[in-house]
């Protein structure tokens, strides 16, 4: 049949039909781009000129309708909800709380996952309208991220709101902070739909650092909302058996680290949250061909970012984008050295006190685009280099060159109320003692359930499909080792009868 065809096309190949049919084709297939094109175009025209008007309706009329309908309902003084802006699971900022809570406590616990910028607007907006029944009658609620759709409405009392936040100390400019400036909103827009109210408190890293944090959700300093509880995710860095797994977890996925030591590298993302991409500056060919005897690379890129850059086959043994397969925190639990730019992690990790570099190659670009809190020059506790060149020589000159004393000062300035305690901390100011000694479990729960963190239904079923794919190629596997078993019985069977054969003859 194949042959067949062939034949057909050389001979229509032959004759002026061929070059009709190729003009027709080669033209509706730039009709058809021109056509998506377009319909892109007026998809995006109309969401300019309705936009303010659905912005207006969502958020002005429907969440708040949904929420003062619920919270006619009286308080559940046992509720306790979560919510998750972004990614399908609790993220490290509220596991070491959500834990403490499921193991300790007998609190109803609740999870949000709203899913922005990761699904459709209907269905964002259908979980932002569950989520706001599901508080209306909450008494505690946990934030880590910002959003307006909590703006929107006007909290009921009864309501503890504690916005836990998702980074440490004071890096790159959010909220107020930003208004008019490229990354931000105009202010205009951020007072009408504020994404920062109605908190009882706010958690941040040390004392330091509460000015930034007012600035940027435009609280007094009178109010007290901003307060230096510390980061209920630095918790676990004070846990040696955390640090032991983070290991173990490291050598499960490369084998190859083993008696070497690890650099991460960790840069944040830039452009817009809802397209946010990834530097491609860091080249882990030349950095293994200098350092690949004595070190590994650890590639850890911001979630949001969706297209990583792909590392090449033949360097794998020295560098790995672990972006799905490793968390931070057992990333700034393993890593000798640490590269970043402008994230906040470099917070976190300056907790190990450990040698760390910014490979800041855009810097003048970003302080356009976003901006800092704090002189960037002096605000760095290591090295700013240009390149992948200035990286390795760092690294090479790792013992002359690494500053302890500036990266402990750095330490003590921005994370003094991270200690270890700080969940403890949170925990006694959004419930107090008296809620806290009522709802105390007289067992813990045990660890088996107390690590089974809660996700979104889209990713549940995610999981639930790659773990049928996994089983279905696993049993597959099994059959065709019990076929290969087969046969060789078989082999061996006609081997016999051979022999008995040749007994015969004999």
């Amino acid at each position: 049949m194949k042959e067949r065809l062939l034949k057909i096309k050389e001979v229509l190949q032959s004759t002026y039909l061929y070059t009709i049919y190729l003009f027709f084709v080669r033209n509706f297939r730039k009709l058809k781009k021109k056509c998506k094109a377009t319909r892109r175009n007026i998809k995006k025209a109309f969401r300019r000129t309705f936009d303010p008007l659905y912005k207006y309706m969502t958020f002005k009329v429907t969440y708040p309708r949904v929420y003062y309908k619920a919270a006619k309902a009286p308080v559940d003084e046992n509720k306790v909800v979560f919510i998750e802006l972004r990614l399908p699971q609790l993220t490290n900022s509220f596991k070491v709380l959500y834990d403490t809570l499921y193991r300790d406590y007998d609190f109803d616990l609740h999870c949000h996952f709203l899913r922005n910028t990761f699904v459709s607007r209907k269905q964002y907006r259908k979980n932002c309208k569950a989520m706001l029944r599901d508080i209306a009658t909450a008494k505690y609620v946990f934030f880590d991220e910002a959003t307006n759709v909590n703006g929107c409405i006007k909290m009921r009392e009864e309501t503890v709101v504690t916005q836990l936040w998702h980074g440490c100390g004071a890096f790159k400019k959010f909220g107020f902070s930003t208004a008019d400036a490229i990354f931000g909103a105009s202010r205009e827009m951020m007072e009408k739909y504020p994404f920062n109210r109605n908190y009882t408190r706010v958690t941040v890293s040390s004392p330091e650092v509460v000015w930034a944090y007012e600035e940027a959700m435009q609280y007094s300093h009178e109010s007290g909302v901003v307060k230096a509880l510390g980061s209920s995710r630095t918790d676990i860095f004070y846990d040696q058996k955390v640090i032991d797994r983070a290991y173990e977890n490291l050598y499960e996925i490369m084998p190859e680290a083993r008696g070497k030591k690890v650099i991460l590298y960790a840069p944040t993302f830039r452009g817009r949250v809802a397209k946010a991409t990834t530097p491609h500056i860091l080249e882990p060919e030349f950095m293994k061909y200098m350092l690949g005897d004595e070190y590994v690379l650890l590639f850890k890129h911001h979630p949001l970012v969706r297209k990583r850059p792909k590392i090449r086959a033949f360097c794998q043994d020295f560098a790995k984008d672990v972006t799905k397969t490793m968390t931070i925190e057992d990333l700034l639990c393993v890593a000798d050295v640490c590269i970043s730019d402008y994230s906040s992690l470099v917070f976190e990790y300056s907790l190990f006190e450990r040698p760390m570099l910014f490979l800041a190659h855009d810097l003048e670009k970003f302080f356009d685009w976003r901006g800092f809190y704090y002189d960037y020059y002096e605000l760095a506790p290591g090295p700013i280099v240009q390149n992948t060149t200035g990286v390795i020589d760092y690294i090479l000159h790792l013992d002359e060159r690494f500053d302890r004393e500036r990266v402990h000062a750095f330490r003590k300035k921005f994370m003094s109320a991270c200690d270890g305690h700080a969940t403890e901390r949170i925990m006694d100011d959004a419930f107090g003692a008296e809620a806290l000694a009522a709802h105390k479990r007289e067992t813990p729960l045990p660890d088996e359930p107390y690590h089974l963190i809660p996700c979104s239904e889209d990713y549940r079923l995610k999981m639930e499909r790659k773990a049928a794919a996994e089983a279905a190629a696993a049993e597959a596997a099994e059959e065709e080792d019990d076929e290969d078993d087969e046969d060789e019985i078989d082999v061996t069977a006609d081997d016999d009868e051979d022999d008995e054969d040749e007994e015969d003859t004999n």
